[in-house]
């Protein structure tokens, strides 16, 4: 009798779809936080209204990965969502009424007066950049380990709350906005462009630091990490994450300076990637980090199989319709609404 379980490793199935899933929502939806982070620095209304129309088509759709990805680790690995959701309730809360902030700022602004705008105008600002700066915390707190005993949370409700999470969060609030800011190069000309370019070489500097210092700090974290990291022969393996981070850094700033249109967003992508392959190479084979493995956190065989039809036929449909919306949408962003 044919199964899906005797022929596939579904837990390794899974944990590539649910990274999948978080990847894309950190590019997707990194960008348009991103512009969210930067919106109040523009100089003026015009510009405004170009950065949120750059948007606008897609900004709601983004947010489905995020959907995916933690209903996928509920499904599929129930023990690992049982642990990291009560070491993470009040970040995630907090990011929850984010995200809900700058979705009502979105519809608003659109409808209100020159007053009221500016209300929304800091709602959208603000809720991106709570959101920003939990999803940091949050992969700082993963990264650094969770409490454990047995199967079960055995930490505070405070325990995320730690320098080197500190760090990650404002570390990914200044990597939004290299997001927002290349997709703004990319999407918009004239004057919102020129200064969207300058905030990009801004805080592609910042990025560039806070990339490095992860990379100094998280092998101290542990033992298992550093090993991997620095030992015969996996240093000479793992080499060209950092090489091809260091050669995509050098060429997003001469891609800035000669003010290319849309590499420097391809750029910042690629670095997103690179430190993304880096931390799965630190923490594999982990879900819950240094404690519970995706073998161990896995549903039952017969679940995972069952759900994987479900997926086989739901992500196609995400997939393009994904790819359809930003083909339509595709050119520059005018400074009227788009509906």
């Amino acid at each position: 009798m044919f199964t899906f379980e005797a022929y596939l490793n579904l837990p390794l199935i899974w944990g590539g779809l649910i990274a999948t899933a978080i990847f894309l929502y950190v590019l997707l939806d990194g960008f348009d936080l991103g512009v969210g982070i930067l919106f109040p620095f523009s100089p003026t209304e015009t510009c405004r209204n170009k950065i949120m129309n750059s948007i606008a088509p897609f900004w709601d759709g983004n947010e489905t990965w995020l959907v995916l990805g933690g209903g996928g680790l509920f499904a599929a690995f129930p023990l690992a969502y049982s642990i990291l959701m009560p070491a993470f309730y009040i970040p995630i809360m907090v990011m929850l009424l984010g995200l809900i902030f700058r979705g009502v700022a979105f519809e608003f602004r659109f409808k209100a007066n020159d007053r009221g705008r500016k209300l929304w105008d800091y709602a959208f600002h603000f809720g991106s950049l709570i959101s920003a700066f939990c999803q940091g915390v949050m992969l700082g707190a993963f990264v650094q380990g969770i409490s454990v005993d047995g199967r079960v949370f055995a930490g505070g409700g405070f325990d995320w709350l730690m320098p080197f999470s500190l760090m990650t969060g404002v570390a990914l609030v200044f990597g939004y906005a290299l997001l927002g800011a290349t997709w703004l190069i990319m999407k918009t000309e004239d004057h919102t462009q020129k200064w969207a370019r300058r905030c990009a070489i801004y805080v592609a500097v910042y990025v560039i630091g806070f990339m490095g210092l992860v990379c100094l700090w998280v092998p101290f974290i542990n033992q298992q990490i550093c090993h991997r990291w620095f030992s015969m022969p996996n240093l000479l393996y793992l080499s060209p994450i950092p090489l091809l981070t260091i050669w995509a850094a050098l060429n997003l700033f001469k891609s800035l300076v000669k003010k290319d249109e849309s590499k420097p967003f391809f750029l910042s992508i690629t670095l997103f990637a690179l430190g993304y392959a880096g931390l799965a190479v630190s923490l594999w084979p982990w879900v819950v980090p240094y404690q519970v493995s995706l073998q161990q956190a896995a549903a039952a065989p017969e679940s995972q199989s069952l759900l994987l039809v479900g997926m086989a036929l739901f992500l196609p449909c995400v997939l393009g319709y994904t790819a359809y919306c930003y083909y339509v949408f595709r050119g520059k962003s005018q400074d009227v609404p788009w509906y």
